[in-house]
C-alpha cells in the first residue's frame, strides 16, 4: 500500500482559489550559512519579503552590462533562439532566457560575490541557477507583468517542491515612477494564493508573453495588498532587488521614453531541486527552467583561488 503526500501549495485545481499559509521560513539556517547581510537588513527581508540595496554596482560595471544585453537583443543569432521572447503585438524583444548561459559576462554576474552570498546567506544552502533572463520593457511599448507569485508558477508547472528560492534583479538602467518599476507586496510572501484555472499544455508560451493562468483572484489580491499595502522599487542603475519566490509582485507597462532594463536571475537552493510537474503536465523547456544538471555555482572568489592553486 503506497501513500500519497498531501501538496502543502495545491493550485489550479478544480477548487476555488485559496489563502494558504506559508509551511516554509523565509531564512534558513537563522540567517547563519553566509555573511553578507547584516541582521537589519535580514529581518527586513523576512517580514517584508525583498530587499532593496542601492549602489551595489559601479557605472561603469553596470554600462557593461547593459551594452551586452543590448548586444545580445539585436545578434539575430541569439534572437532567434527560443530563449528570445518578443513583446505582444510587436518584434521588441521583451526578454532573453538563460543569459547566464548565453553571455560570459552574465554568467560572471550570476557568481558574484555581491549577489550569490546573499543568496547563500538567505536560503541556508549553496544554489544553482533556476532560471535567469534579460528583462527589457522599451519606452512607449513595454507591456506589464500582472500580479503574480514566482514559486506558484514554478511549484505547478516547474515541479519545485518547496518556497526556498529567491529572485535576484539587478537593475541596468534607472528605475522612476513612470517606466513600470517592479511592484511589491510587503509581507506577501507569507500567504500562498491558490489560483484557480487548470493549465493547458505548452502553457509557457502564451504566459511569457501575457499570463492567464496562475494569477491570483482579485479578491485575494485585495485582501494582500489591504493588508501589506504596495511598494514600487525605484532606484538607479547598479541597485539591486533581492525578493523571496513566493512574494506578490508585477509592474505596470511604459509608455514613458525611458525605457526600463534588468537581468534577472533565480537561485534555487540545491535542497530544493526540481520534481516533474504537477498534474501530468511537460516539463517546461531547459532555458526556462533548469533540470537536466543541478550544478551549484561557485561564488568568483573561490573559482579564482582555485584556479591559483
Amino acid at each position: 500500500m503506497t501513500s500519497t503526500v498531501k501538496d502543502l501549495y495545491a493550485s489550479r485545481t478544480d477548487r476555488t482559489a485559496a489563502i494558504i499559509a506559508r509551511q516554509d521560513p523565509v531564512v534558513y539556517a537563522g540567517g547563519t550559512y553566509a555573511d553578507a547581510l547584516d541582521a537589519e537588513q535580514l529581518a527586513a527581508y523576512e517580514r517584508d519579503g525583498f530587499l532593496l540595496l542601492e549602489d551595489v554596482f559601479t557605472d561603469s560595471e553596470v554600462q557593461g552590462l547593459l551594452d551586452e544585453i543590448k548586444r545580445m537583443s539585436s545578434d539575430k543569432a541569439i534572437t532567434s533562439l527560443d530563449e528570445a521572447i518578443t513583446e505582444p503585438g510587436s518584434n521588441a524583444v521583451r526578454s532573453i532566457f538563460r543569459v547566464h548561459a548565453l553571455s560570459d559576462l552574465i554568467g560572471q554576474l550570476a557568481c558574484d560575490p555581491r549577489l550569490i552570498h546573499v543568496a547563500r546567506q538567505i536560503l541556508g544552502s549553496e544554489v544553482y541557477m533556476h532560471q535567469s533572463r534579460a528583462n527589457m520593457k522599451p519606452g512607449f511599448k513595454g507591456k506589464e507583468f500582472y500580479w503574480h507569485s514566482d514559486f506558484e508558477t514554478w511549484h505547478v508547472e516547474d515541479g519545485m517542491p518547496g518556497m526556498r528560492a529567491l529572485s535576484c534583479s539587478v537593475l541596468l538602467t534607472d528605475n522612476n515612477d513612470c517606466n513600470g518599476p517592479l511592484m511589491l507586496v510587503p509581507g506577501s510572501q507569507q500567504q500562498f494564493i491558490s489560483c484557480q484555472g487548470q493549465t493547458p499544455d505548452n502553457h509557457y508560451k502564451k504566459s511569457l508573453k501575457k499570463q492567464e493562468y496562475g494569477v491570483p483572484d482579485p479578491l485575494s489580491l485585495q485582501l494582500l495588498v489591504e493588508q501589506g499595502g504596495i511598494q514600487t522599487m525605484t532606484a538607479k542603475a547598479g541597485s539591486v532587488v533581492f525578493f523571496d519566490c513566493n512574494t506578490m509582485h508585477g509592474s505596470n507597462s511604459n509608455i514613458s521614453p525611458w525605457p526600463r532594463a534588468n537581468v534577472f536571475m533565480v537561485y534555487n537552493s540545491m535542497e530544493n531541486t526540481l520534481e516533474p510537474p504537477k498534474y501530468g503536465l511537460k516539463p517546461r523547456p531547459e532555458h526556462i527552467a533548469t533540470r537536466e544538471r543541478f550544478d551549484p555555482l561557485v561564488p568568483l572568489e573561490v573559482a579564482a583561488t582555485a584556479a591559483a592553486d
